[in-house]
């Protein structure tokens, strides 16, 4: 089974990786932006939708102020980028934002920000892979019944790919992402140069009225109205997703690492602040038309559209206009605006493992969050993320519109109170500083993070507020129980630790009173054998075998077996009427327990190694029954003695015996060779049971 199981890994993430081999890991900055900013860049692929179909809620004229909408948007696009520059600098170990807060404004403030954190790269992955499956059933309206299933597997592939390392998944994204920059990059000039010149054409949705929702008849007037573009504002905040990434890979990064990350961080902040004016703008010129229901909210010719009428995403009807003479460069956005909305997960596949990975360390989620994989990946938090982001595909359909109201809550928390920490963290350098050129560095650099905590933390009440009864208090609930999870491991750690701390160095090494040794026989075999041989090896105090008589003459036929033998070690037969054969040792097990408190009882069991994984389950269930049930009882001790099938009788003596304890697995290869197969020597004492 676990040959077969190892084969199967090796093919789909490839070999092992050394350590040493890590440095080789590192991505420059060619690689680093594609893997760490595709969230960012691709997020002009929904953003614009979203702003667009809030606004139409309140009628077509309503859509004006998109531009300053987007306007807005990349001006706290900008601030969060200038913030971030300055945190890559200061804490570059890949913390990020919990580190940040955690060394400035406290664990539990650190706590809810890696709350935050997760939830938002869970959601990241869901949305992107949501959102790329939607492109798909526009180009091939077949699938779109299915986009639940295209989802999910997508998501796998994804967690695959990151599977298999930084560097080859990062290598195997960068293309796309560039031919996505550059296909976004000729659209927005080209049809640019038509709206000045007079040829830009119009969008497919330009001729359809927009039906405006009762109770916005006057359009965007009073208080509702400025709720409508706050609302507006939230959902375009979404292209802000993604460039916390970058403050949390810096360890990922070719050194100068924090050189690396902060001119990653400028370039993300341009292209992206670029295309999403660009894409905004087009929209408008364009006379595109985006509502959550086309089928209520679109009118043609006086009519509501049919139930069957797809509305195609803001990209894809600008591409359509501006290549209307050119299909080939029409389906080339449409397609890699697709692929880069699935691709934008990677983001998190790579964020969220090394913030869990820092957890892990400091013990607020499990340790083996820490470790890195065969490929140097840190595999258990992708497959963690995996999980989390298919529970949500799964939950909500893969709807974009239903999962982005869950979107960017978490994000603009950690936002916030990085922003607050890294004033904290300013100040109090400042506070021993004496050069004068460092002092100005510093001052300038709080004045920044200061505007940053102004614009995000805006934001987040902005956000709170217009999305909160629409799914953000899902994002909010599932924060509040990830932050008591993990206080909760925290504290079972430090309590374990307590406990097996050494605290008499004398008292921890007193042997136990006597040695109790309980081989078990089911029939008299080679195996047995090994294992009272093995048993007898370990000098116990007492030895015996135990076996369970369940009907049909079998205890009786090992009992004449055993007077044959003439074997020196007394044989335990118990009563079993019900056919059980687990509770009866175990509860003999803990009844020599009871006997004697301060003796050490070894439970010695015969077990077959086999060759092929499904002879496996064939063989040992019994024996995985009490290994399970004996684990949990205090001052017993379970040695499984190995017999593997297939091998010449005389080579088994030497093949690999071991003995399992609640606390691992502990090799006794020196103890077995000291005693030839067969061969039992009388025990200093022994006693018989009935």
């Amino acid at each position: 089974m676990r040959d077969f199981a190892d084969r199967v890994k090796r093919v789909l993430i490839g070999r092992p990786v050394p350590s040493r081999a890590l440095g080789e890991t590192l991505l420059p900055k060619r690689i680093a932006l594609p893997v760490f900013a595709s969230d960012a860049l691709s997020s002009v692929g929904y953003a614009p939708d979203e702003v667009l179909m809030t606004l139409a809620v309140a009628g077509v004229a309503a859509t004006a102020l998109s531009p300053w909408v987007a306007l807005a948007v990349v001006g706290v696009l900008l601030v969060v980028v200038a913030s971030y520059r300055q945190t890559v600098h200061a804490y570059p170990s890949g913390g990020g934002d919990y580190e940040v807060v955690s060394t400035n404004l406290g664990p539990h403030a650190g706590l809810l920000v890696a709350s935050a954190l997760l939830v938002d790269y869970v959601l990241t992955v869901a949305v992107s892979v949501s959102s790329g499956t939607a492109y798909l059933a526009a180009a091939v309206p077949a699938v779109a019944g299915h986009k639940v299933e295209i989802a999910v597997g997508v998501c796998t592939l994804l967690a695959l790919l990151n599977l298999r390392g930084a560097r080859e998944s990062g290598s195997a994204f960068a293309i796309p992402t560039y031919i996505y920059m550059a296909a976004i990059g000729i659209m927005a000039v080209t049809g640019l140069i038509q709206e000045a010149t007079g040829h830009l054409d119009r969008a497919p949705s330009a001729g359809f009225d927009v039906v405006t929702q009762a109770g916005w008849e006057q359009g965007l007037s009073g208080l509702a109205g400025a709720f409508l573009v706050l609302r507006a504002f939230s959902s375009g905040c979404a292209a802000l997703t993604g460039v916390e990434a970058i403050s949390n890979g810096v360890p990922s990064f070719q050194r100068p690492k924090s050189k690396n990350a902060a001119t990653t961080l400028l370039l993300l902040g341009t292209i992206a602040a670029l295309m999403l004016l660009s894409i905004i703008h087009l929209a408008g010129a364009t006379g595109v038309r985006m509502v959550e229901d086309p089928a209520t909210g679109l009118l043609s010719n006086g009519a509501p559209l049919s139930e069957g009428y797809h509305q195609d995403p803001v990209i894809g009807q600008i591409a359509a206009a501006v290549f209307n003479g050119f299909k080939p460069m029409f389906y080339l956005v449409t397609a890699v605006t697709g692929l880069i909305l699935v691709l934008a997960a990677n983001t998190a596949f790579n964020g969220f493992p090394v913030l869990a990975s820092v957890l892990g360390r400091d013990e607020f989620l499990p340790r083996q969050l820490s470790q890195r994989g065969d490929r140097l990946a840190y595999s258990n938090g992708i497959i963690v993320l995996w999980l989390g982001a298919v529970a949500f595909i799964v939950g909500f359909q893969a709807s974009t519109n239903r999962l982005i109201q869950l979107y960017i809550v978490g994000v603009f928390i950690s936002f916030t109170l990085s922003q607050v920490g890294m004033v904290r963290h300013w100040s109090r350098v400042l506070a021993t500083a004496t050069d004068p050129r460092a002092r100005s560095r510093m001052i300038r650099a709080r004045i920044i993070n200061a505007i940053g905590v102004a614009g995000t933390g805006l934001v987040l009440v902005i956000v709170l507020l217009t999305k909160f009864t629409r799914g953000a208090w899902i994002t909010l609930t599932i924060m509040a129980v990830l932050f008591v999870v993990m206080n909760r491991i925290r504290s079972h750690y430090r309590r374990v630790s307590e406990e097996v701390a050494i605290k008499d160095l004398h008292d921890s090494r007193v042997l136990p009173a006597h040695v109790h040794a309980i081989v078990l026989a089911s029939r008299l075999h080679q195996p047995t054998l090994r294992a009272l041989t093995y048993a007898q090896s370990t000098h116990p105090t007492t030895i015996e075998a135990l076996t369970v008589d369940t009907g049909h003459d079998k205890a009786e036929r090992l009992l004449a077996d055993w007077d044959d033998a003439e074997l020196p070690v007394p044989l335990t037969i118990l009563d079993s009427p019900f056919r059980d054969i687990t509770r009866p040792i175990v509860n003999y097990v803990r009844s020599v327990r009871r006997e004697s408190p301060r003796d050490l009882v070894v439970v010695f069991l015969p077990e077959y190694l086999v060759r092929h994984w499904w002879e496996q389950i064939l063989h040992n269930q019994t024996a995985l029954r009490l290994k399970t049930a004996l684990l949990f009882t205090p001052g017993v001790v379970v040695a499984s003695v190995p017999w593997q099938l297939g091998l010449p009788g005389e080579s088994h003596i030497h093949h690999g015996v071991r003995a399992r304890t609640a606390k691992g697995i502990v090799d006794a290869d020196v103890a077995a060779r000291r005693v030839e197969a067969g061969r039992l020597t009388p025990a200093s004492e022994s006693r018989q049971k009935a």
